[in-house]
């Protein structure tokens, strides 16, 4: 039977995404790992790899459409021995039209957006391949499709299998070795669907504000335009309204002065080595030295560099620092991993790349999900304070100010002195005031006393 290749889960948030390119065509042979496509996720362009071999028997998701949704089938692969005659009804459990044109679609009247695909039109073996199972936290398990259909039919349980294939994925030898070793069955349905039963009966309900009809009901036709919203635009609403309403956030905040970093970043921008055209091997920016000096607070602090759960607190091992960036139509966070352990420079030229592949939206997944901090920057936009929203898993995020000189008292007397605001949001679940202001204290450490972040 052929298998269905579903629209991937490139991300934890991604709901949709755009197929913007076919890199085969209807009669080609694939083979697992050869990239087929390329996605346009709300945050990047990533390449999807094949997870079967076969041949592409139909594709039924042109490049170039919007709005598909995960788990909608894009093309059908034809395995070993089957023929086009084995495509007939095959591509009808699709779910939807993915908001783009279908290449071959058969002459047919458009369904509504809402209809369901009529299950007589599928084949009976087609009908009974369960749907992408999910984890127990209610991630993706990622399994080829003739891997599910083959757990489903011996009774395993995904979620108790490794998977052999690229990045992680469960394919058929996995299940085959689960078979052969008489491990991985599923547990009782009553058991298996209590924690999900758990979990949703513990969501909370995320307010509503007015709707779209009461809002323009306020201005006069003709005065505005409706620009609709990007994907990109639809997760960051998404995810800073969950962010608000879940986290109880709680907000410290600090005076540092510049003067010493300033003239430290200028020494070693001026001792940087030159390539043969003159090109400085880095150029350091008070960003660069920020996040080091956050990386290093949270080496100092450990109890601060953590993540909640419900069940436990999740206590990290290293520093990793995202960095919010500006793209059109909203921003992104690349990761600096391990940041408290990497020298100036390399944080420096490693936030440069990710910062130009982000506007570019050429970041890998794992480039920016994850992460136990984050910095947000609008100092250089003249910025004097602000406090930014907290981006779980994260429990905190500093937002920096711009440097500008003030008054200040030095030794009882009136002085002059460039001084930065930062204020520290934290989630008090997982970082109380108290805590929050020792990572401030040790924050503030670093950037007055540059020196110690060289040794």
């Amino acid at each position: 039977m052929p298998i269905k290749i579903l629209m991937p889960a490139l991300s934890p948030t991604m709901e949709e995404g755009n197929l913007a390119k076919w890199l085969v065509k209807e009669g080609d042979s694939v083979t697992a790992g050869d990239v087929i496509a390329e996605i346009e996720t709300d945050k990047a362009t990533m390449e999807v790899e094949a997870v079967d071999e076969g041949t592409v028997g139909k594709i039924l998701v042109s490049e170039g459409s919007e709005g598909v949704k995960v788990n909608e089938v894009i093309a059908l692969l034809l395995e070993e021995g089957e023929d086009a005659s084995a495509l007939e009804g095959a591509g009808s459990g699709s779910g939807g039209d993915g908001g783009g044109p279908k290449a071959d679609a058969p002459a047919a009247p458009e369904p509504k957006a809402d209809a369901k695909p009529a299950p007589a039109s599928a084949s009976p073996e087609l009908a009974k391949a369960p749907p992408p199972p999910a984890a127990a936290d209610g991630g993706r398990i990622f399994a080829s499709p003739l891997a599910r259909r083959l757990a489903a039919q011996n009774d395993l349980d995904l979620k108790a299998l490794s998977g052999s294939g690229p990045h992680g994925r469960i394919v058929k030898r996995d299940v085959d070795k689960a078979i052969s070793e008489g491990t991985g069955k599923a547990a009782a349905p009553a058991a298996a669907e209590a924690p999900k039963a758990a979990a949703a009966a513990q969501a909370p309900a995320m307010a509503k504000g007015p709707s779209s009809e009461q809002i323009l009901k306020n201005f006069e036709d003709g005065s505005y335009e409706l620009v609709p919203h990007d994907g990109m635009r639809k997760t960051i609403a998404r995810r800073l309204q969950e962010s608000k309403q879940t986290i109880p956030h709680f907000y410290v905040t600090v005076d540092c002065e510049l003067d010493a970093l300033l003239a430290l970043r200028g020494q070693l921008n001026a001792a940087a080595p030159t390539d043969k055209d003159g090109k400085p091997a880095y150029k350091l920016s008070v960003n660069d030295m920020t996040i080091k000096a956050l990386a290093l607070a949270l080496r100092d602090v450990p109890d601060a560099n953590v993540s909640w759960t419900d069940e436990a607190m999740v206590k990290h091992k290293h520093a990793d620092v995202g960095v919010a960036v500006s793209i059109p139509g909203g921003l992104i966070t690349p990761i600096v991993r391990q940041a408290e352990m990497k020298p100036l420079s390399v944080i420096s030229n490693e936030m440069k790349d990710m910062g130009a592949r982000a506007k570019a939206k050429k970041l890998k997944p794992e480039e920016y999900q994850g992460g136990t901090t984050a910095v947000s920057n609008m100092g250089m936009m003249g910025v004097r304070d602000f406090a930014a929203v907290v981006n779980p898993p994260h429990a905190t995020i500093l937002a920096v100010g711009a440097g500008e000189k003030r008054p200040v008292v030095k030794n009882d007397a009136l002085a002059i002195a460039t001084m930065m605001t930062v204020t520290l949001s934290t989630d008090h679940r997982a970082v109380d005031g108290a805590l929050g202001a020792e990572l401030l204290a040790a924050f503030k450490g670093y950037i007055e006393n540059p020196m110690s972040m060289l040794v």
